[in-house]
């Protein structure tokens, strides 16, 4: 893409680890749905970052599902690496784990993909970022499924024009 050498994908993983505190949870103790939100567009405004190393702006948001609650004072590590880039977008896949403490096993709380736009520092104008490098078989795999994907959103979005 204009010339520019390709990332590794390997160069924006990300990984936050938090702790859930009574203001992060409902009355019924569990962890309130906008803060996962919130802890995800964190995550891969992170991997998105490094992969443009500069500035980036969320662009959207796929269907994020909620698969287990975590209650206060429970673990949460958030899994976050940019899977494509386009021209001035990137593809940011995060996946959400409760992580028990005594033994360190993970339960799935939710995953999302989210569309990140580079932007110039100066201008504050979408700005181009280099073409992802997979490199292992799996983000070779997310690699063709992001665009796969990209392809779709461009679909659904020409067929409400």
């Amino acid at each position: 893409m204009d010339g520019m050498e390709p990332v590794p994908a390997s160069r924006s993983k990300t990984e936050m680890t938090e702790i859930v505190f009574p203001n992060d949870a409902n009355p019924l103790g569990n962890m309130m749905g906008g803060r996962v939100m919130q802890w995800i567009d964190i995550a891969a405004a992170i991997a998105a970052g490094r992969h443009a190393r500069g500035p980036v702006v969320t662009a959207s948001v796929d269907q994020l599902d909620f698969h287990n609650p975590v209650r206060v004072g429970g673990v949460v590590v958030l899994q976050a690496t940019v899977n494509y880039a386009h021209r001035t977008s990137m593809e940011c896949g995060v996946k959400v784990w409760s992580e028990d403490r005594a033994s360190g096993r993970r339960r799935h709380v939710a995953s999302a993909y989210l569309t990140f736009v580079a932007l110039d520092p100066n201008t504050g104008r979408p700005t181009p970022v280099p073409p992802v490098l997979p490199e292992t078989p799996e983000e070779k795999r997310r690699c063709k499924e992001a665009e796969e994907r990209r392809a779709e959103r461009i679909a659904a979005l020409k067929g409400r024009d």
